[in-house]
């Protein structure tokens, strides 16, 4: 004896509202909990090209110094002395003396000696963990 199902039309009509607002409710909440750190590109300097530049694949704890082209430095956006620098470079080696990093990043057009004077700033406080950043060129 066969027994007859009979079909439902609930499959037929699956809503996807909730769906939709899953999936904006995830969209908010990504887009709220997450870090834009532009900070450090607020200032539009042309970054000179390296032909072995590697992207850097973890976060570390760095301070990033801006150089322009005059040899000014920017520190978070901001004009700084090079004493204030050292200060604020001290405050962060003595909370941070084992991984403390320093990025900086030069314009193409400035003179070396502003670079070596961060250099130097670096050395006396502790820093060993100091790079230049580039401009990757693409390979030919």
């Amino acid at each position: 004896m066969a027994i007859e199902l009979k079909k439902s039309n609930i499959a037929g009509t699956l809503s996807l509202t909730p769906l939709i607002d899953v999936v904006f409710l995830l969209l908010i909440f990504f887009l709220v909990t997450s870090e834009f750190e532009d900070e450090e590109r607020r200032l539009d300097i042309v970054l000179p090209s390296a032909t072995s530049a590697v992207p850097m694949t973890s976060k570390p704890r760095e301070i990033v110094v801006d150089l322009d082209s005059e040899g000014t430095i920017y520190l978070r956006g901001e004009v700084t002395s090079l004493d204030n620098f050292e200060a604020l470079l001290k405050k962060a080696v003595a909370s941070n003396p084992t991984s403390q990093t320093v990025v900086i990043r030069a314009d193409q057009a400035t003179s070396f000696q502003p670079v070596v004077n961060v250099m130097d700033v670096c050395n006396r406080t502790g820093v060993s963990d100091y790079s230049v950043t580039t401009k990757d060129l693409p390979r030919s």
